[in-house]
């Protein structure tokens, strides 16, 4: 199924890259959709229904919102989709099959860099260039995903100021401050699900954000999880895939624990 999954996720891709899209707003300038989001959500339900007959979907857009399955599909048909409407290429199509509590599949494609993050339980996770010759490709077009293993002081944590929940912008800034003081930098890249993503191939190693939807970090989860990363909730607890979360992850369990301190310092 997955290599089915992957080949449905990359014909979806079609329907990101062009510049002939519409723009509204959902919750104000901060909380946009675009056509392109709705066309490719339309394209996976109806793909994904056919591939898993009987399946739930929990989707961003249009309140695609049915749990009551034994599988369910959890889809981001643009994360980042203020980069995608401003041309940032750190946007993608985010696919999860969830079986019961725990998600098996994910699928993460971004068209704009040619990155397709592939994970399946217990299986590991993998980056392929779909697109990208095997001659111009350094060690080939697929590669498996490990995290780094530098330390607290060397790692490089990505996170935000809680874009559409502002009023936990001082907070999250507390947290970054002081987790800024003790690591090495700080990175902001407004696609969770891409920054989840290189945190599984180890060009960093912390990821903070207050509050995100399932959709955000489900498909991530499971491909950090196959590449060794760790992640919880704030307070330390495993994730429930369903539901808005705040998420803390690292590329070990000592720099996870570490920041879980930090953090319930702040939110207590």
């Amino acid at each position: 199924m997955l290599k089915t999954l992957i080949d449905i996720v990359i014909e979806a891709s079609s329907l990101m890259l062009t510049d002939d899209f519409k723009i509204t707003e959902k919750d104000g300038i901060s909380n946009i959709v675009t056509s392109s989001d709705i066309a490719v959500q339309e394209f996976l339900r109806n793909r994904l229904s056919t591939l898993l007959p009987d399946s739930g979907f929990l989707c961003e857009e249009e309140d695609a919102h049915d749990l009551s399955h034994e599988y369910v599909w959890i889809i981001d048909p643009i994360d980042g989709t203020a980069n995608y409407a401003r041309g940032i290429r750190e946007c993608g199509i985010c696919v999860g099959l969830r079986h019961y509590t725990n998600m098996e599949l994910a699928v993460i494609y971004l068209p704009r860099t040619d990155e397709l993050f592939t994970a399946e339980r217990g299986k590991g996770a993998f980056l392929h260039h779909p697109h990208l010759p095997v001659k111009e490709a350094r060690g080939g077009t697929s590669k498996q995903l490990h995290v780094s293993e530098r330390p607290f002081s060397e790692c490089i944590m990505f996170t935000a100021l809680s874009l559409y929940h502002k009023e936990y912008a001082r907070i999250s800034s507390e947290v970054i401050y002081d987790v800024f003081m003790q690591c090495n930098d700080i990175r902001r890249f407004g696609s969770a699900a891409s920054e989840l993503c290189y945190l599984a191939k180890g060009v960093c190693e912390l990821f903070f954000e207050y509050i995100l939807s399932p959709w955000d970090f489900a498909a991530a989860s499971l491909i950090l999880e196959e590449a060794g990363g760790v992640l919880c909730d704030l307070e330390g607890n495993p994730l429930d895939h369903t539901k808005p979360s705040g998420i803390l992850a690292a590329n070990s369990q000592e720099n996870l624990d570490r920041l879980i301190v930090i953090v319930k310092k702040k939110i207590k």
